[in-house]
């Protein structure tokens, strides 16, 4: 089993770690052409309740 030598200095692993982002959230358009709110793909959205055409959630 692979095991480090030496402890890893604090600048490289903080070099390292400085590619761990956070990544923005995925937004589409409501396709519901009277709402056009940005939501999540494949969620209903909660602005209109509607979901793949369908009225699901009660607003």
């Amino acid at each position: 089993m692979a095991v480090p030598k030496r402890r890893m200095s604090r600048a490289n692993t903080r070099s390292r770690r400085s590619q761990w982002k956070a990544t923005a959230p995925t937004l589409a358009p409501c396709p519901n052409p009277a709402c056009r709110e940005l939501k999540p793909p494949h969620i209903a959205c909660g602005h209109c309740g509607q979901h793949d055409g369908r009225q699901v959630l009660p607003v």
